[in-house]
Formats: C-alpha cells, sequence, structure tokens
C-alpha cells in the first residue's frame, strides 16, 4: 500500500530523533529521492509516493542512522555558494564558513587585472572553482596530494565550466616546482588536532578523509609547511587567507609573521563570531 509524503516524513523524523540523529536529513533526502524543488516539496505533502521510493528512502534512512553516513555521500552532492558540487568519501564535504573564506578573498582582491591565485589542497575544488567562475580574469591553480580528490575536482570543474590548473603534489610544491608566482595563497588545510577527534561526530570521523581532517603538531602542521614554501610562491604585495580552528588564530599569525615580519594580519570571525579565518598582506 502506498503512503503519503507526509506520512513517510514523520517516521523517519521519529525514527531520526529516536536515535539522536538531525530530523532535518528526513526532509532533505525525501527531497532528493522525489528529485523536486524545495517548494514542491512542502506543496505535495499529500502526495502518494511510489513504493519503490520509499523503500530506497528507508534504506538511505537507516544506513545514516547506523553508522553515520553524511547525506552528501548519500546523495552524492553539496550545494556551495550556490553551485552544485559533487562529493564523495575522498574529499571533505564544504562547510558554510568556507564560503566566508571564499567571500573574504573575493572582497580584498588586489587592483591588476590579470592576477594568479593558488588553492591548496583543494579537495572536492569548491574553493578554485568558485573563485575562477567569480573572478573571470583570475588565473587559478589547484593542489591537493590525493589523486582521488583530483579525480572529484577536475569533474567539478568540467561540470561547471571551470577553467583551473590542477597540480598533485604536498601543499605548493608542485607550483614552486614549476616556479609559478603567485598573487594570492588560498588554503583550507587540515587543521584539527588529535586531541581534538573525540569531540567530532560519527558524521564527521568516520567518513570524511582523515588527510583533510587531521594535523600534527596540534593542528598547526600545515600552516607550518605551506609558510615555509609561501616565499617561494607569492610575488610582493600578495595575500595569504586560511581557514583556521576557532583556537588557532594567534599561532597561524605568529607563522606568517615569522616569515613575513612586515605583514599585516587579521584573524577574522565566522558567522557563528568564532575565529575562522586569518589574511595576511605580505
Amino acid at each position: 500500500m502506498s503512503q503519503k509524503q507526509y506520512e513517510v516524513l514523520q517516521w523517519a523524523s521519529l525514527f531520526l530523533e529516536k536515535n539522536n540523529r538531525e530530523t532535518r536529513v528526513a526532509d532533505l533526502l525525501l527531497q532528493h529521492h522525489l528529485g523536486v524543488s524545495r517548494t514542491q516539496f512542502y506543496a505535495r505533502m499529500r502526495d502518494e509516493i511510489p513504493n519503490e521510493i520509499v523503500e530506497k528512502f528507508h534504506a538511505d534512512i537507516e544506513d545514516h542512522v547506523k553508522t553515520g553516513v553524511p547525506i552528501q555521500h548519500l546523495t552524492g552532492y553539496e550545494h556551495f555558494y550556490g553551485r552544485k558540487f559533487s562529493v564523495n568519501s575522498h574529499v571533505l564535504i564544504p562547510r558554510p564558513e568556507t564560503e566566508e573564506l571564499v567571500q573574504h578573498v573575493i572582497n580584498h582582491l588586489p587592483e591588476n587585472e590579470s592576477i594568479t591565485i593558488v588553492d591548496v589542497g583543494t579537495g572536492s575544488g569548491v574553493i578554485a572553482i568558485t573563485l575562477a567562475l567569480e573572478i573571470p580574469n583570475a588565473k587559478i591553480i589547484a593542489t591537493d596530494i590525493s589523486e582521488e580528490a583530483l579525480r572529484t575536482a577536475r569533474a567539478n570543474a568540467r561540470n561547471l565550466q571551470a577553467n583551473i590548473t590542477f597540480l598533485q603534489g604536498d601543499f605548493l610544491e608542485p607550483v614552486i616546482d614549476k616556479n609559478i608566482k603567485a598573487d594570492i595563497v588560498v588554503s583550507n588545510p587540515p587543521y584539527i588536532s588529535e586531541a581534538e577527534r573525540e569531540e567530532l561526530s560519527d558524521t564527521v570521523v568516520n567518513h570524511d578523509p582523515e588527510l583533510a581532517l587531521f594535523a600534527a603538531e596540534n593542528g598547526l602542521a600545515a600552516y607550518q609547511k605551506i609558510c615555509s614554501q609561501l616565499p617561494q610562491v607569492i610575488l610582493p604585495n600578495g595575500s595569504v587567507a586560511f581557514e583556521i580552528g576557532y583556537l588557532q588564530g594567534e599561532a597561524v599569525q605568529a607563522l606568517i609573521k615569522e616569515k613575513f615580519p612586515k605583514s599585516t594580519t587579521n584573524i577574522i570571525k565566522d558567522i557563528n563570531g568564532k575565529d575562522r579565518i586569518v589574511f595576511a598582506q605580505l
């Protein structure tokens, strides 16, 4: 016997709540399975849903409850800066805070017409691709050590028709090897310390790639490495923009100052009032 949309949704919401999962997953996942817009979804609450869709939806909800698999891995995508990006277990699921990092870079572009921006540790490519599409005259280079991540990023760039040079290697190494100079270096590197592992939800720690999450030296290893490489890459009066953990502002600021004593650095808070970006004019 077929069920109405609101009945299917009610079952899922109660099941999620009972198992201490976010109930909004039910709305997002059912909307995905029905292939409808948000408006259509809420307008069709009394429509009947075919049994095969109900069965697939039930299986996904149960999988999410049991394993913590993120909804984005079940649907295969996440939205970022108004665009749809493919995501999978090889890349970090983009967060809203990273949109703020991109916006900050856009707001602080240098005057010159043609600029070169390097995105370090690109993952799914959201930062590089968004910058390429929002700043058409910029040359964008993106690096990642993971071939699987680069495969995902390249596919996203193709789908969204963004022109980007992808290079495989450790942080800025492939950029240095090719003697590329940049006006801006931007990065959302791994910055979670091993000590913080227990604070993370299973949807993150069991499903996002460890390479993109954790860093040695109390979460600062990636910043140390990038800052040590920056002098070989950055052009005079260039800038660097880092996403950071909310307790890392002063430490990252100090790493930049160590290499660029005359730089002007700022720690910027995110929408939740937590330190989230370090921006430096070098």
